[in-house]
């Protein structure tokens, strides 16, 4: 903090894991801030060398947002939970409304948190189960939860009233998840009932044996006192829960549940317990369930959507009202001037997050609004609100950034480019990259780590900040780096074969002067292959 009071536009602000390195003379268009979290050398980025490096205080995991300085509160998980609800719903449902829908997830905690307030958002009834009371307590008074109980039969209930009459419902269950799907097959054995249509689990998996998962065997707190003193049989415990939780889940998804990984590592750590989790024929990246990148999120990062998102340095909520208005236009004169029926599709998605986001009391601190837009999206919102500076309708400056989880700013080969089948899902390029190239086409700070969602060792993330203050030079910096952002990453998905991202890409080569792509070539005829194999 020191040194971000004193350093000049002449400075640049080094940050190792934490440690500030301190300031180095740079220039005016340099980064003022370049942040690294948990830079290992491949072949120790293990889980054991992390707990080692970490303890001696050299090393640290960045998270994703919050490692490069852009956390903004819980309204980015909220939307893109909201996302994922409202598209599961379109592509396992087939339906545009989900009222009377039932989604039973497991988590209330941190990030998982969301999930309780999404249901709402996306009009359908969610299960939500939480082994810590104060953690469930915290999302009720905070009024994330509509309703919370300790009892399996009230819970039950309860979501068959909401089903049967299509009321939108939010019902925290304090309790282990595993009971939860176990009690849901009970019913569906004695009733013949499927009481569920939509599955994940947000618990926080990439961490399964330090309280990331708490077995089903145990209560919360003899789980916590058995994870100190014999560790070794809590990770066993650990397994068998697993292997108990996909078991139920395995048969309500053969009488008709979605079920999908939401990212968390619950699928990876299920396999590694030795749940039924495998999927024949399939490679490494992939599961009896699909991602909900693989099926959800992937064709609408591939399209070049992602969550973009501003705060407003000033703190007035009215400043944040204005920009909200700003992006909303924005999106609605695109839709006008007319987009494809998907590009469409995700706009009217983000109009409505907008409106409904304000309503729901999402911003926690700083003044921020976050939405998933396009290259054109993007651009065209940061030039509108620093127009808006300029002309003072708004106070102070804005800051850009986004969430990693994003068309390019991550490579995780368990999440973010699951959907990447050409061999690269392992390749951490895109996100060095990104970090690379926002740096010199004009990001205020750039951030680059090891580890974020998924685990230790396995993602590699970039990130960026964008100062905008009402000057010409920021409208500049702000199209040449956020063109660069967004097609780094279509491109690289148009090249592993992605359909949405080679149109993407080949209209981003259209409409921008020296924007130039090496786009793949279909094997038209796939016998040729063959042929070349066996010669």
């Amino acid at each position: 903090m020191h040194y971000l009071s004193e350093m000049t536009e002449e400075q640049t602000l080094v940050m190792y894991s934490g440690h500030p390195l301190g300031l180095f003379p740079s220039h005016r268009y340099a980064p003022r801030l370049i942040i690294t979290n948990g830079m290992i050398i491949p072949n120790y980025s293990s889980r054991s060398e992390y707990e080692k490096m970490f303890a001696m205080g050299v090393t640290m995991y960045g998270q994703m947002t919050a490692g490069s300085y852009c956390y903004i509160g819980p309204q980015g998980i909220v939307h893109g939970t909201v996302l994922t609800v409202l598209n599961a719903g379109r592509r396992y449902l087939g339906v545009e409304n989900l009222a009377g829908r039932v989604f039973v997830t497991s988590g209330l905690g941190g990030m998982s948190g969301a999930q309780a307030k999404a249901a709402v958002i996306a009009g359908c009834v969610g299960i939500i189960a939480e082994v810590d009371e104060a953690a469930l307590l915290k999302r009720y008074r905070q009024g994330w939860l509509m309703e919370i109980t300790d009892s399996l039969d009230h819970c039950i209930a309860r979501l068959r009233e909401a089903r049967n009459n299509k009321f939108t419902l939010s019902l925290g269950y304090h309790g282990n998840v595993v009971d939860l799907w176990e009690r849901l097959v009970h019913e569906l054995d004695t009733t013949g009932e499927q009481l569920v249509d939509l599955g994940s689990d947000q618990t926080s998996c990439h961490n399964p044996f330090s309280g990331g998962y708490y077995p089903v065997q145990l209560s919360f707190e003899e789980a916590n006192q058995l994870m100190s003193t014999n560790p070794g049989r809590f990770c066993t415990l650990v397994q068998e829960s697993l292997r108990r939780q996909v078991a139920a889940i395995n048969r309500l998804s053969d009488k008709g549940m979605f079920f999908w990984d939401y990212g968390n590592a619950f699928l990876l750590e299920a396999q590694r317990a030795g749940a039924d989790v495998e999927k024949r024929g399939a490679n490494k990246t992939e599961f009896r369930y699909p991602s909900y990148v693989q099926h959800i999120m992937g064709d609408i990062f591939s399209l070049g959507f992602g969550p973009f998102r501003w705060v407003c340095t000033s703190g007035d909520p009215q400043d944040l009202a204005t920009t909200d208005l700003i992006a909303a236009s924005v999106l609605e004169d695109a839709i006008h001037q007319g987009v494809s029926a998907s590009v469409k599709q995700q706009y009217h998605d983000n109009i409505r997050w907008i409106q409904e986001a304000g309503k729901h009391s999402l911003v926690v601190g700083s003044q921020a609004r976050i939405l998933y837009s396009d290259q054109k999206g993007r651009v065209s919102i940061a030039v509108a609100i620093n127009q808006a500076i300029a002309d003072k309708r708004i106070k102070a400056p804005v800051v850009l950034s986004r969430d990693h989880h994003d068309v390019s700013g991550t490579d995780s080969p368990y999440r973010e480019t699951s959907n990447i089948y050409d061999g690269s899902a392992f390749c951490a390029d895109m996100a060095v990259q990104n970090f690379v190239g926002d740096a010199v086409r004009g990001a205020t700070w750039v951030a680059l780590h090891n580890g974020g969602g998924v685990g230790w060792g396995e993602v590699i993330n970039g990130g960026f900040g964008l100062v905008l203050d009402g000057s010409e030079e920021a409208e500049e910096q702000a199209k040449m780096m956020l063109s660069w952002d967004v097609s780094n990453g279509v491109a690289r998905r148009c090249w592993s074969g992605n359909s949405n991202a080679y149109e993407t890409i080949c209209q981003a080569m259209e409409e921008t002067d020296k924007l130039k792509v090496t786009l793949p070539h279909k094997v038209e005829d796939e016998s040729i292959v063959e042929q070349a194999l066996h010669r």
